[in-house]
């Protein structure tokens, strides 16, 4: 334990930042991958807002939020040029169980 006062304080606001900077660190993720599976280009855009507004703030550094606001571009365009996927037939063959006996 800190033995000067200011010290004791100090300690408690690292503790609030942590917490907090970690949930956001962690939402950023979520709504990242979100708008990756969802393929919304509105939902994007509020995402990269997200990511801007978290480097200005110093939760992530501004090269980070640029790299993911590329990569989320990236994703969107891949997915407008993308037809829908066909489902395809699985391979018959020989299961996980026959290979695990031999």
């Amino acid at each position: 334990m800190p033995n000067i006062k200011a010290a004791e304080k100090w300690a408690r606001q690292t503790d609030k930042r942590t917490v907090r900077n970690k949930d956001a660190k962690t939402r950023l993720k979520t709504v990242y991958k979100k708008a990756v599976t969802t393929q919304d280009a509105e939902f994007a855009k509020g995402v990269e807002s997200e990511f801007d507004k978290a480097a200005q703030k110093g939760i992530i550094h501004p090269n980070k939020a640029a790299r993911k606001k590329s990569r989320l571009a990236k994703a969107m365009k891949r997915a407008a040029e993308a037809p829908a996927p066909k489902a395809t037939a699985k391979k018959s063959g020989s299961s996980s169980k026959a290979r695990a006996k031999k």
